[in-house]
């Protein structure tokens, strides 16, 4: 599935499961503890941070899945073409980025 896909598909289930998409304020909100729930998972797991019995069942995609969620509801309400977003920065990431990273000797 493409990005302008999922986005079809996200507004599709706001508008059948949701009552309306919450306002971008909110959804600021939502983003921000969704990423927080990855960023504990991600420590506890994969970090020096001891896991808590309580932080051992919960999945990592599910958590993952939940940030594009929220990201795309908020590129739907605003407007934005994601994919054509995603294509433009992966055009500029690529000429930007590609000697520097072959020629940080830190990465080597």
């Amino acid at each position: 599935m493409d990005i302008k896909n999922a986005q079809l598909i996200v507004d599709e289930w706001i508008k059948e499961h949701g009552v309306r998409y919450f306002n971008e304020l909110t959804n600021m909100a939502q983003l921000t503890e969704e990423v927080g729930e990855v960023a504990r998972i991600i420590a506890r797991r994969y970090g020096e941070q001891s896991e808590k019995e309580s932080d051992k069942g919960k999945d990592l995609g599910e958590e993952l899945a939940d940030v594009v969620f929220v990201v795309l509801c908020l590129a739907n309400q605003t407007g934005i073409d994601l994919q054509a977003a995603f294509d433009k920065k992966m055009t500029v990431k690529t000429k930007r980025d590609h000697n520097r990273h072959h020629n940080n000797q830190k990465l080597k």
